[in-house]
């Protein structure tokens, strides 16, 4: 099969556009057709990438491709757009020569998920660049990744875990070159980033891994990240591979790439098959010198822990929906709390377990999640199954209701996979676990996903509850559908006591509380969320209001730390006079304060030392200690 060849350039960084060819030696004489994709895996909404496709031609010919040449010898070819991501060239006689596309992608989304490009960096998924060729996604690809223009780029260099394609033109690893794919799945899971960036480099069970930051972050300990890193990395290597410790993207890629984008306030990542985009504060990273580890760092090392386990969990072992992607409309899943839910379950754990965070840390971060989740009371209201269905609609797409009306599969999610895993090493007295169910997954589903010649295929509901049941030799397959597809309550408080957890509630408390959310704006602090069963609903207030004064006081707009002061001079069942803004109108809402809600935990592990506490507790040894 003839190759599909790309190329891009940072045309006019200044002005956010790349410049992007795509060439068809074959193409179809009917009317070719290309399309954009909709939506990135990982990202489960709609993005229209189309809409940011600036101007598009195309024209055939043996210089079509527009690196050399007479532009006399192009002749341009009709362009038809059929929808709103698919164009199609007019019918051609293949001897008149290959066909290309050339286009202007506006980048300025400073995101994981699609591309941005100014003077300082290059950004960019394959879902927001590459023009699909219909009929021929499986053929081989090539990219031709260009340099911007000007003395002011010649330091720049390239990250991705594309690989290096072979022979002239092919690129040097960081550079500027050609690069391959072996078909367009492959070519637009691989993001790249170009600029200056700070780079790292470790070894994990011998597989090359590269760290890359973007942006500027002085004094950055770039070597101990790269050594917490490597002992995160190792811990999931032998989880899924606890005897040959094989990375799984050694077979095409031969290493894996952490790009991080550095801001004063980022946070976000998206997993590929060899790499992840990551989003990071940069008071979040640690600094030479200093060997502290704020709770900033410990989140980051949690996000790249997270979407390193995706490499295992969602990227090989998809749910069969997913098999192939169908990247033009919503693809809909009940099982998002199994991928995405039980890996932020485990992102946490791989941390305890190598070593970088204590036990107590660890419960602590449980604890942290499991109020989380109480806090919202859409928890009764919809099951974490129906959340991984409606994520386009609902998920993705929150809005001031949100907490009233939906959960997380991710954060419910992840107290799933840990009642699960707590269940199943109670019942078996630890001879059976989670990670047996995922190794298993792995074996069946994942381990050969892109091997040559494997026939791909994803788990069915069905077959994850089955197959959750022949690993563990104990049926708690029933249990865990009430647990996915009903709304109740977790029964964690009994489900830690063998593990030496004790989970104790808060005790309530007298203080005021309205059950809002607020942000600061523009000198004064807008409601954002209305609580259900808050005082704030039951007084009228609604997301949008702002609010001007509590009892006859301004509430100044530093926001919610000076609404708490105003606060603390209260008790619940104290009624006072609120004023409020509602569009241009001032309205005066009373409010009695309620009782702040007691639904919360504090987990702490028994008292003792850490080596006692392992030998009075051989489960919490097991489950932490892997």
């Amino acid at each position: 099969m003839k190759p599909i060849h790309y190329a891009i350039a940072p045309l006019q960084p200044e002005a956010h556009l790349f410049a992007v060819t795509v060439t068809v030696d074959d193409p179809d004489p009917a009317g070719q057709r290309f399309s954009l994709p909709a939506w990135i895996p990982g990202s489960y909404m709609i993005r229209e990438f189309a809409r940011n496709i600036v101007r598009i031609r195309a024209d055939v010919g043996a210089d079509a491709g527009g690196d050399a040449g007479d532009d006399a010898k192009r002749q341009p070819v009709a362009l038809t757009k059929l929808d709103k991501h698919t164009w199609q060239a007019e019918p051609i006689d293949p001897a008149r020569g290959p066909l290309t596309l050339s286009y202007e992608v506006y980048a300025w989304d400073l995101s994981v998920r699609a591309a941005h490009l100014d003077q300082t960096h290059g950004f960019f998924n394959g879902t927001s660049v590459f023009l699909c060729v219909e009929g021929k996604a499986d053929r081989p690809c090539t990219v031709d990744i260009h340099p911007p223009q000007g003395e002011a780029y010649r330091n720049w260099r390239v990250a991705t875990a594309l690989p290096e394609a072979p022979g002239r033109g092919g690129a040097k690893r960081y550079g500027f070159g050609r690069y391959r794919a072996a078909d367009y799945d492959e070519l637009i899971d691989h993001p790249v980033e170009m600029g200056e960036f700070t780079m790292g480099t470790f070894k994990a069970c011998g597989a090359q891994h590269d760290v890359v930051f973007t942006g500027r972050v002085p004094r950055l300990d770039i070597e101990r990240i790269c050594r917490d890193l490597k002992r995160i990395c190792e811990a999931q290597i032998r989880l899924f591979e606890p005897r040959s410790e094989r990375a799984p993207f050694l077979d095409s890629n031969r290493r894996y790439v952490f790009m991080t984008m550095v801001t004063g306030d980022g946070y976000g990542g998206l997993e590929h098959r060899a790499s992840t985009a990551l989003m990071c504060a940069r008071g979040d990273l640690p600094v030479r010198g200093n060997p502290e580890s704020s709770e900033g760092y410990r989140g980051f090392l949690g996000l790249c822990s997270h979407e390193y386990f995706h490499t295992w969990n969602v990227k090989r072992i998809k749910p069969a929906a997913f098999v192939p992607y169908r990247l033009q409309a919503e693809t809909h899943t009940p099982l998002l709390w199994l991928f995405e839910g039980f890996t932020s379950y485990y992102d946490d754990l791989m941390l305890v377990r190598s070593g970088c965070i204590t036990e107590q840390q660890y419960v602590e971060l449980l604890a942290k999640t499991w109020n989380g989740v109480l806090r919202g009371s859409g928890r009764a209201k919809q099951s974490v199954a129906d959340s991984s269905f409606d994520a386009w609609t609902k998920y993705y797409r929150q809005d001031e209701n949100a907490p009233n009306a939906i959960v997380s599969y991710y954060t419910k999610g992840s107290l799933i996979g840990l009642a699960l895993d707590l269940t199943i090493r109670s019942r078996t007295n630890g001879r059976r676990s989670l990670d047996d169910v995922m190794r298993m997954l792995w074996r069946r589903y994942g381990r050969d996903f892109y091997a040559p010649g494997a026939v791909q295929r994803g788990v069915t509901e069905d077959e994850v509850h089955a197959l959750i049941d022949e690993v563990a030799g104990v049926r708690v397959s029933t249990q865990l559908r009430a647990w996915t597809d009903g709304t109740g309550e977790l029964p964690l408080p009994a489900l830690f006591k063998p593990f030496g957890i004790r989970a104790e509630p808060r005790k309530p408390t007298r203080a005021a509380a309205l059950g809002i959310k607020t942000r600061s704006e523009d000198g004064w602090v807008r409601v954002t969320q209305v609580l259900d069963g808050g005082a704030a609903q039951a007084a009228g207030w609604s997301a949008g209001d702002l609010l001007a004064a509590v009892d006859g006081l301004r509430v100044a707009p530093n926001g919610a730390g000076q609404l708490d002061k105003l606060l603390a001079r209260y008790r619940a069942g104290d009624t006072v006079p609120c004023h409020l803004f509602r569009r241009d109108e001032l309205h005066v809402l009373p409010v009695t304060f309620a009782p702040e809600p007691a639904t919360e935990y504090r987990l702490q592990l028994e008292e003792g030392d850490d080596r006692r506490q392992r030998g009075r507790h051989p489960l919490r040894a097991r489950w932490l200690g892997q």
